[in-house]
């Protein structure tokens, strides 16, 4: 299937600075909560991550990442998940983030 630049438009996705990383025991699948700052614009918003594989919480922090900001929320559990975290499989269960190879300012939107 194939679709046009203005769909592909409709999906916003945005890069942000991880500033937090919470344990999100509750979660059905290792994950952590992660408050992520997408600049003055959009603000700072949370999601759910399932990345416990190759990510401690500490390397996260400061770590720049793509998601999709124009989701609704989703409830997980008890969380409420405000963004969509991108990654990609890495062929074992485990999920490898999208972000930029260098530092761009936070709430720049991908095109």
């Amino acid at each position: 299937m194939t679709i046009s630049f203005d769909d592909f438009m409709k999906v916003d996705i945005r890069v942000g600075t991880i500033v937090a990383v919470e344990a999100f025991p509750e979660a059905r699948k290792p994950a952590y909560k992660l408050t992520v700052d997408f600049g003055a614009e959009i603000g700072t918003k949370r999601s759910s991550a399932q990345v416990t594989k190759h990510y401690t919480a500490e390397e996260l922090v400061g770590r720049q990442i793509l998601a999709v900001v124009n989701f609704p929320p989703k409830r997980i559990g008890p969380f409420m998940s405000e963004v969509l975290c991108l990654g990609l499989p890495d062929g074992e269960d485990g999920v490898v983030l999208i972000g930029p190879t260098k530092g761009v300012p936070d709430g720049g939107r991908l095109f």
